[in-house]
């Protein structure tokens, strides 16, 4: 399906823009650094990774939080970028919510799945999206080999602390949430079963 024109990018219209590519092609369309990134929604194993966190979260988090899908972040003083994390905990209050975006100040976690296909610069970068919008932690689960990476401290455009393992080892969330995540049952791309 095409995309409805005029598609003219520049400061000040890139969300509008994201709206209308969303609309007419599915995919999933984020404004990062001035730049529309698209991508396909999440299906298969992405999906069931993020499936198998949110029902393992949502039972656990401290009562005044709630883990949210399909839920977009602004980055602070830009008015175009936005980035839509595939889990992203923030106060419950955002049930009540009528903002499009938001408040990266009330991300306490944001989840990031890499797909199949998803480059190495283009994860780098997204972090440092995160870091410079001020989300406190961010998880990065990669089904390509079974590993996890956590960034905390967000502080001069980067996060200052990063721990991993791999599926089978749990990831210590920090305070608020202060829990630890089970990995075993996280499926892993190109097997048939789960790791």
């Amino acid at each position: 399906m095409p995309v409805p024109r005029p598609l003219r990018p520049r400061p000040g219209n890139l969300r509008a823009i994201a709206e209308q590519i969303e609309e007419a092609t599915g995919l999933r369309v984020q404004v990062l650094g001035g730049s529309l990134v698209m991508s396909p929604t999440p299906r298969g194993k992405l999906a069931g990774t993020i499936r198998r966190l949110r029902l393992q979260l949502e039972p656990t988090l401290p009562s005044r939080f709630g883990a949210y899908e399909v839920t977009s972040v602004g980055m602070p003083d830009a008015p175009d970028d936005y980035a839509t994390p595939d889990l992203v905990v923030l106060p419950d209050q955002w049930d009540e919510d009528d903002a499009w975006l938001a408040d990266p100040a009330d991300a306490v976690l944001a989840v990031e799945v890499i797909s199949q296909s998803e480059k190495a610069r283009d994860i780098s970068q997204k972090n440092d999206w995160y870091a410079v919008a001020g989300v406190v932690a961010l998880l990065v689960i990669d089904p390509r080999h079974g590993t996890w990476a956590l960034h905390t401290r967000p502080g001069g455009g980067a996060y200052q602390e990063r721990s991993g393992g791999k599926y089978g080892e749990g990831i210590p969330l920090p305070e608020p949430l202060g829990l630890v995540l089970a990995t075993d049952a996280f499926p892993r791309y190109g097997t048939g079963a789960v790791a």
